[in-house]
């Protein structure tokens, strides 16, 4: 397989597909009344919803002026551009097939991210969702997005030796955990919650926005387990690397629990280079569990072989973040994020409510965001995505989901 082009050359083949194209009218698909209403197995599952089979017409990436690339991966690339029409600034994301670049990127997983994040919509610290539009040269499905001028928190820390002040980790904290409670309470759980997708927004002497990003491997816990092993694995929760496929939101939690310590310190806090490695790591740090702590850990995968080495091992979580550095009060929250048991961590809903919040609590404003959405479960089974008339052939993909009847819109491009 040959190697991806490099960022440049990607940009002039889109900035040459976009000059050849005469912008299509952007279609709004209406709901189909005479729609059947179908429940899968997975909504019959507590918290879901009934769903329509629902038609929806996109637009095409010709509406839109290539600007820069924001970044390139295995996956997919991502490119800054602006809207002909209405002179938006949008992030557009554009799948790859890692194994064959000959090959299209699968379509099902681009519109389960763009569900996902419709699903979250509204909320500030969660990166806006803006649509679905077709590359009319290759006919794939691209993901439209907000765009935020920032850099990644990833970026920042490595800027930024030595990590930062306990009150702009209180705040960068409170943001994360209500982006985590919003997204909860949608039963979508994001399985890579890390410092390089999270996006800072804003300026460094004013207040500055955090925003959630990359939803490629979420999940939706109307699906029924198992569930793969997904994420970036510094950042996974102890029960996804000793095998637990029936895991919850609780392995969100523990990322940002991750994602505190690095914000604290400047350093990522596990550090491992397999399962087994990391988990070491984990219990070096957080104290090694056992059946009385965790009631069936020597149950599972690696548990065994880790704790033959680390039996007793106590917790040096306090010693690597002294008071100076963390306030009791801030301890007690990292302290509750990085609990191994999953049955003693804290949900986002319950760490917000902790005494080092208070003062930001305070002055929080309510994001706006529809009363139903908290209580409002994604499943992806059967949707249709039809192709708005352009000089382009018509053309129709499919692909497997379902809609909330709730909500208004699914899949629409930014009006004109």
């Amino acid at each position: 397989m040959s190697s991806p082009a490099p960022s440049h050359q990607i940009l002039r083949r889109l900035h040459a597909r976009a000059s050849l194209f005469r912008p299509a009218a952007l279609v709004r698909a209406p709901i189909d009344p005479m729609a059947t209403c179908k429940r899968s197995a997975a909504v019959d599952r507590p918290g879901a919803t009934t769903c329509l089979k629902r038609r929806c017409v996109v637009g095409t990436t010709g509406d839109y002026d290539t600007e820069s690339c924001l970044g390139e991966g295995m996956y997919g690339v991502v490119v800054k551009a602006r809207h002909r029409a209405t002179g938006q600034a949008v992030a557009i994301k554009s799948l790859r097939n890692p194994f064959d670049e000959h090959e299209p990127a699968n379509t099902r997983e681009l519109l389960r991210e763009a569900r996902f994040l419709e699903a979250c919509g509204g909320h500030p610290n969660i990166v806006g969702f803006r649509g679905v539009v077709r590359d009319y040269v290759t006919d794939e499905l691209c993901l439209v997005m907000e765009h935020v001028q920032g850099q990644s928190l990833h970026r920042l820390l490595r800027e930024r030796r030595g990590g930062l002040p306990e009150a702009t980790v209180r705040e960068f904290m409170w943001q994360l955990l209500t982006a985590a409670k919003k997204m909860h309470g949608c039963h979508v759980v994001h399985r890579d919650i890390k410092p390089a997708n999270i996006i800072v927004g804003g300026h460094e002497e004013g207040e500055r926005t955090l925003k959630i990003c990359d939803f490629g491997v979420a999940l939706s816990l109307s699906e029924a387990p198992p569930y793969k092993d997904e994420g970036t694995g510094w950042y996974r929760a102890p029960e996804m690397l000793l095998g637990f496929r029936d895991y919850d939101a609780l392995v969100d939690t523990w990322s940002l629990g991750c994602v505190m310590a690095e914000i604290v310190s400047g350093e990522r806090l596990f550090q491992g280079d397999g399962p087994i490695s990391q988990l070491r790591r984990i219990f070096e740090v957080v104290g090694a569990p056992d059946d009385t702590t965790w009631p069936g850990f020597t149950s599972w995968q690696f548990a065994a072989e880790v704790q033959q080495v680390l039996k007793g091992q106590r917790s040096t979580l306090r010693e690597m973040f002294p008071e100076e550095q963390l306030s009791k009060e801030g301890f007690d929250v990292i302290s509750g994020l990085l609990a191994c048991n999953p049955d003693k961590r804290l949900t986002a809903a319950a760490a917000l409510k902790l005494p080092w919040f208070a003062s930001v609590a305070a002055k929080a404003h309510p994001p706006h965001s529809p009363a139903a959405a908290a209580t409002t479960a994604v499943s992806v089974n059967e949707e249709e995505v039809e192709i708005a008339p352009s000089m382009v052939r018509r053309k129709r993909v499919t692909a497997k989901k379902s809609l909330p009847i709730k909500k208004t819109q699914l899949i629409a491009p930014p009006a004109t």
